[in-house]
């Protein structure tokens, strides 16, 4: 500890950047007003301070910010936007870091605005069943808060335990029990936002029907290209009365994805389904000891919740569905700890594929459930095309995959194969009808097939959409459209 360097002050920054190009002089200027306003452990400029930075969860893309700051008010993150917009800064707002799409990465010589310490619930009202939090408030304490009251908040992103509602509110995040509850979209009832340019705005309000056009929805979903949320008011349900959870195994994972549509075509709407492949089932169990079948292709699970009476009426259909598609072993979770069991592994998938090689990419695509067998089918085809291992965990209710490319960076050509291979589920996705994220968002990773998705004049009209809020393009420049309609004005 007695040899870490000290953290650099805003006057050497100076001088780290006097031998830059004059275009750099907003961001020196800026430096000299940042300093006035943090102290110095909360401004960091650093090139070791920064690194901590210089991505998020998408590793491959790195960039190193000319400044990060660590807010601890919402007025500190308004200040701080208006001083980016009267300098001409970018800036990049930043909870956990992640992101898995890229859309956290810094603006080279820009501002990143840590809202990590902006982590307070400031209202939690069992009577309305809202709560109103900060951007840094970690999604599963929203739950936590809310429990004692039987409440819960109801998108659960496998990094609940981590993400933010910052960040999921960036990305439009889902989690596993999507099909049946949607959305981050469908959770947020209103926001207070600083715009680009500084102006404060308040959106929404806490009541389920909303009047006038839909601000709310329009900013859910945006990745940070219109401003920053500071406030966010989130709709809380009531916690299920019961849960009956089914772990079904197959010796094919396209079985699996065809017993997904099986169960949507019974007519049931199950609370989550979710199928994990081979791989996958053998990093959660190197990662949770889950206990899951050995010699399982291909795992489903299938959660029913609700009120006791529906619930044992709709599970007795559920297992006539699955017992009838192929699963030559059904589970049944006789207590918690069993379901915690369950889900312990499935949530724990993510990051134990990490012991499975030294590195991955995690693609996020969707297709119609109707297609989910043949889009599996196919992974599996290209997995072997490019003798690159594929671990297959997704969200099946709602077709959301996330194919996880295992690689090693330290073999030459490796990473290019490996986004080469991400390049063509993503094109099948579009294929199939599909969309290119389900929830990870476009970030840096996905900006050239925006246009594969979208016809020109979808994209000009996001274009003009974007430049009627930010024209400077300030907020999180550079991410979700492509490169070509991001350049900055003047710049």
């Amino acid at each position: 500890m007695g040899d870490e360097a000290p953290p650099e002050t805003a006057d050497a920054a100076r001088l780290r950047y006097s031998g830059r190009e004059a275009t750099d002089m907003p961001l020196r200027e800026l430096l000299t007003a940042l300093e006035r306003m943090y102290p110095p452990d909360r401004l960091l400029t650093n090139p070791a301070q920064l690194a901590a930075y210089e991505s998020d969860a998408l590793t491959v893309f790195k960039e190193q910010a000319g400044a990060v700051v660590l807010s601890e008010t919402q007025s500190e993150v308004v200040d701080t936007v208006r001083l980016c917009a009267r300098h001409g800064v970018p800036f990049v707002a930043r909870g956990s870091g992640t992101s898995l799409s890229g859309g956290s990465l810094p603006v080279a010589d820009g501002v990143v605005i840590g809202l990590s310490r902006l982590n307070r619930i400031l209202k939690l009202d069992p009577d309305d069943r809202v709560a109103v939090v900060e951007p840094g408030v970690v999604n599963l304490a929203v739950s936590r808060a809310a429990a004692p009251h039987r409440l819960y908040y109801a998108p659960d992103p496998s990094s609940q335990s981590v993400c933010t509602i910052g960040g999921n509110v960036a990305f439009n995040s889902g989690g596993a029990h999507c099909l049946k509850y949607g959305m981050t979209s469908n959770h947020v009832l209103g926001m207070k936002v600083v715009l680009p340019d500084g102006e404060v705005s308040e959106m929404g309000g806490a009541s389920l029907e909303g009047v006038g056009p839909d601000m709310t929805g329009l900013f859910v979903g945006s990745e940070g290209l219109f401003g920053i949320a500071l406030e966010i008011t989130l709709r809380l349900l009531p916690i299920p009365e019961v849960y009956r959870t089914v772990l079904a195994a197959y010796h094919s994972l396209e079985d699996a994805g065809d017993a997904v549509s099986a169960v949507i075509a019974s007519g049931l709407l199950p609370g989550a389904m979710e199928i994990m492949d081979r791989l996958a089932i053998r990093a959660a169990e190197v990662g949770a000891q889950a206990g899951y079948p050995p010699d399982a292709a291909a795992l489903l699970i299938v959660e029913l919740e609700g009120e006791a009476d529906a619930v044992d009426a709709e599970f007795s259909r559920l297992l006539r569905v699955i017992e009838s598609s192929g699963a030559y072993e059904v589970r049944v979770a006789r207590d918690e700890e069993e379901r915690t069991r369950i889900w312990k592994g499935r949530k724990s998938a993510f990051s134990a594929v990490g012991r499975l090689a030294p590195d991955y990419i995690v693609q996020d695509g969707v297709v119609p459930r109707s297609r989910l067998g043949e889009a599996l089918a196919r992974i599996e085809a290209l997995s072997r095309a490019y003798d690159i291992s594929v671990a297959n965990v997704f969200h099946a209710g709602d077709g959301n995959l996330h194919p996880l490319i295992l690689f090693d960076g330290r073999t030459t050509g490796a990473l290019e194969a490996a986004e080469e291979l991400a390049g063509e589920i993503l094109e099948l996705c579009i294929e199939l009808g599909g969309s290119i994220t389900g929830e990870h968002g476009v970030g840096m990773e996905k900006r050239h097939y925006m246009s594969r998705m979208f016809g020109r004049a979808e994209m000009e009209a996001m274009e003009r959409l974007r430049s009627s809020i930010d024209p400077m393009q300030l907020a999180n420049r550079g991410k979700m459209l492509p490169l070509e309609t991001t350049r900055a004005p003047g710049r």
